[in-house]
C-alpha cells in the first residue's frame, strides 16, 4: 500500500494539522510516513500545503509529482494541484471554499461541505476533522482508533478534553462527504 496525499488551503484551516495527524496515525500502524509542509510566510490567511506519503515498504523521497488523492479547501488550492491528481486519482473539495469545481473526467470528485457542517456543530475548529473523516471513507489509509491517538499525540494535554468533539467531527465527515462525479 502506498498513498501520496496532498492536503492544501490558506493558512488556519487547519491542513498542516490534518497532514501531521494523518503521519502520526502512520505511525501508530508501523507504516512508513512522510510529512512535508509548505506555507507562506502568513500563518493565517497565507497558502498552506502538506505532501503526507504513507506507505507499507521504504519512502524513497517526499517531493510527488502526482498524488492519489488532492484534498483542496480554497480555489488557488484547487488551480494549483486538480493537475496533479493522478488518472483514476480523488480530488476532494470543501464547497464553502470552492466556487469551480474541476472539469477533470479522468479523476473521481467528491464534495464535503465541512466549513458548513462546522457551523452547524457551532465549532468551526472542527472543520479540518470533518474533512478527515471524508478522506478517511474514500481512502482508510489508517484506521480511526489510530487518528485518535495520533490525534492525541498531536495536541497539547490540555486540549485533550477536545478528543471526543474531534472523533465527531471525524465521524460527521464520514457521513456527509459526497460523490460529484466518477472518473470516465
Amino acid at each position: 500500500m502506498l498513498q501520496e496525499i496532498v492536503i492544501a488551503g490558506f493558512g488556519g484551516q487547519g491542513v498542516l494539522s490534518m497532514g501531521k495527524i494523518l503521519a502520526y496515525s502512520g505511525i501508530m500502524e508501523d507504516k512508513e510516513v512522510s510529512w512535508f509542509p509548505a506555507y507562506g510566510p502568513e500563518q493565517r490567511g497565507g497558502t498552506a500545503n502538506v505532501t503526507v506519503i504513507i506507505s507499507d515498504d521504504l519512502i524513497s523521497s517526499p517531493v510527488v509529482n502526482q498524488y492519489d488523492v488532492a484534498i483542496v479547501l480554497n480555489q488557488p488550492s484547487l488551480d494549483k494541484f486538480e493537475g496533479r491528481v493522478k488518472p483514476g486519482g480523488i480530488l476532494i473539495y470543501d464547497g464553502y471554499g470552492v466556487h469551480k469545481s474541476t472539469s477533470r473526467k479522468d479523476i473521481h470528485v467528491y464534495r464535503v461541505d465541512a466549513m458548513e457542517e462546522s457551523m452547524r456543530m457551532e465549532n468551526t475548529k472542527v472543520f479540518n476533522m470533518i474533512v478527515l473523516g471524508g478522506l478517511l471513507k474514500l481512502s482508510p489509509v489508517v484506521q480511526l482508533e489510530n487518528v485518535m491517538k495520533g490525534l492525541k499525540q498531536s495536541l497539547p494535554e490540555r486540549h485533550h478534553k477536545l478528543l471526543p468533539m474531534n472523533e465527531k467531527a471525524i465521524k460527521r465527515g464520514m457521513d456527509i462527504i459526497k460523490l460529484e462525479r466518477k472518473a470516465d
